[in-house]
């Protein structure tokens, strides 16, 4: 996957798991030094599997974490 995030997403459509990651979780790092890399924040995912449908070539296997049941929200949301 890291490097189709590179010559796919990155070169033809400007790194859109940048974008369309509600929190933040995707970001392209070095690419100013002419070594862009992904870099994951996985601290920020919200559970919302934006990044398995939005990616443009589909190379993102959002799996639920243990427990399968994603984030508990008060109010039971």
């Amino acid at each position: 996957m890291p490097r189709l995030v590179i010559t796919v997403n990155l070169d033809r459509f400007l790194s859109p798991e940048s974008r369309h990651f509600p929190a933040g979780g995707y970001e392209i790092i070095g690419a100013d030094e002419g070594a862009p890399k992904l870099q994951i924040g996985a601290q920020n995912c919200v559970h919302c599997k934006t990044c398995d449908t939005k990616d443009p070539t589909q190379n993102i296997d959002w799996v639920p974490p243990a427990g399968g049941g994603g984030p508990g929200y008060p109010g039971g949301m």
